[in-house]
């Protein structure tokens, strides 16, 4: 705009500025032809580019690392001690985030109306017919208060892929050791349901999600050991 011919007064007035500033930074690209900013003394970062960059190389190798175990490799490469709190904003503006990992896709509405077809289909059934049903929905559940949920870096927006879902994941597994009523029961109480402690397994091959079944026949309810 001054090169144009305009003063500096309407180019402060135009870019909200002080006219003070204008001439400030016209002097310095009519010394230097140069309109950037001049570096300024400051605090020194303690990580260099390479060390920046080896840190998003470690975090996207391998994504679960905690921000405590990327401080050790860090330190133990650049030979100088790094705090956490580095490591977490270095990995900030590299774009990664501590986020959980996806383990399945969400539901689309395409899913979620055949369920809500099935669910206004039996909204008036009644207690003795719910009675008879056995639900298992795989859901995963917990003895311990701790998860073990492991957590990953990944960038804002690649919730889906490959390298942002866990490979192995610690799990334990039950199954139905028994299923169905005493012989002087009444025949409409609902079924028994006894769980009984497998072994722990990994997630890493398929079908490993404990599930039952219930048949029923006309003879009714089978005592047995339902396991897949």
């Amino acid at each position: 705009m001054l090169q144009a011919g305009a003063r500096q007064s309407a180019v402060a007035r135009e870019l909200n500025v002080h006219c003070s500033v204008i001439h400030r930074l016209w002097n310095h690209y009519q010394r230097v032809q140069n309109a950037s900013r001049r570096r300024v003394s400051g605090r020194r970062r303690i990580t260099t580019t390479a060390d920046n960059r080896y840190l998003l190389q470690c975090a996207r190798r391998r994504r679960t690392l905690t921000a405590r175990q990327l401080v050790s490799q860090l330190s133990v490469a650049a030979g100088r001690p790094i705090s956490r709190q580095t490591v977490s904003s270095r990995l900030h503006e590299g774009g990664l985030f501590a986020r959980r990992p996806l383990v399945c896709v969400p539901l689309s509405p395409a899913h979620v109306r055949p369920l809500l077809h099935w669910a206004r289909e039996h909204r008036s059934w009644t207690p003795e017919q719910w009675g008879h049903v056995l639900f298992t929905d795989e859901s995963r559940f917990n003895i311990q208060n701790y998860s073990r949920r492991p957590m990953i870096w990944r960038e804002e927006g690649h919730a889906i892929g490959r390298q942002t879902s866990p490979k192995e994941r610690p799990l334990q597994r039950w199954r139905v050791t028994y299923l169905g009523r005493d012989s002087n029961e009444r025949p409409n109480r609902p079924l028994r349901v006894r769980w009984g402690f497998r072994h722990r397994c990994s997630l890493s091959r398929r079908n490993l999600t404990p599930s039952c079944e219930a048949f029923y026949s006309c003879n009714g309810y089978r005592r047995d050991i339902y396991e897949r």
